[in-house]
């Protein structure tokens, strides 16, 4: 593929009848247990989560051919993500380093989440990436600081699995997030997070310097469009019971 594809979506936690019907959240479905990090969307972990998905890019565009699917769980303890991306090529950083976390993962090929607790100051959030190769970055983000990249250096102890299956022409990744590094709160049904879900593909997209478009800090504001057409996105995430469909919803 030449150029680069940006897709986002939003989630959500929500569980009663009254929750479906706010367009503000997507569903996370509770699992009672921890587990080992896979990458199987058939397995008994994530079946029992309801994907959601991205089709365009950051300016509202239609992506043909790079449907990504995006399913998200949690614990008592953990927050879970899995993104299943499909490519034409994949941009890879060569000799790739699993072992230590890999400064300006950007700017190759990346599933991202964005998270904030903070609903007062949105300019304070963290972020997460895995690569196709299970290369992995995560960032404490303060805005207010001058040099706010230096966030790379915080380590919040998540874990991440990727696999690509190129005769498939998808890659897989998955995300293990510390509920401890990313809210004060005891992780409980009804507990809420900001979030903005990304996916970046391809070569052509500029090195990092402020603002890029996938470091929009997580805000509040919220707008509707049909399920399964959700592109660049800040929303709610809510902690729940599992029980509602899953929705997507769009931002300008």
């Amino acid at each position: 593929m030449n150029g680069l594809v940006k897709l986002g979506v939003l989630v959500l936690f929500s569980c009663s009848v009254a929750a479906a019907a706010n367009h503000h959240f997507i569903e996370a479905v509770r699992a009672a247990d921890d587990v080992d990090l896979e990458t199987d969307p058939a397995s008994a972990f994530w079946s029992g989560a309801h994907p959601v998905y991205m089709e365009k890019d950051i300016r509202g565009k239609p992506v043909p051919g790079y449907r990504s699917e995006v399913r998200v769980r949690w614990t008592r303890n953990n927050l879970y993500l899995l993104f299943v991306c499909p490519y034409e090529d994949l941009y890879l950083k060569p000799d790739p380093n699993t072992k230590q976390e890999t400064n300006e993962l950007w700017n190759w090929d990346v599933a991202e989440v964005f998270l904030g607790s903070d609903f007062h100051d949105i300019k304070r959030y963290t972020e997460f990436e895995v690569s196709p190769q299970g290369e992995w970055i995560d960032l404490d983000v303060d805005l207010h600081n001058p040099h706010h990249e230096d966030g790379w250096t915080w380590n919040s102890g998540f874990e991440v699995a990727a696999r690509v299956d190129r005769p498939a022409q998808i890659w897989y990744g998955a995300m293990r997030i510390p509920f401890s590094a990313i809210d004060a709160r005891t992780p409980a049904p009804g507990n809420t997070l900001r979030v903005n879900l990304f996916r970046s593909q391809g070569v052509s997209y500029p090195k990092h310097k402020p603002p890029r478009p996938s470091c929009r800090p997580p805000s509040v504001r919220i707008h509707s469009v049909p399920c399964k057409q959700a592109a660049v996105a800040s929303a709610y995430i809510r902690t729940n019971w599992p029980c509602v469909p899953a929705t997507g919803r769009q931002y300008p």
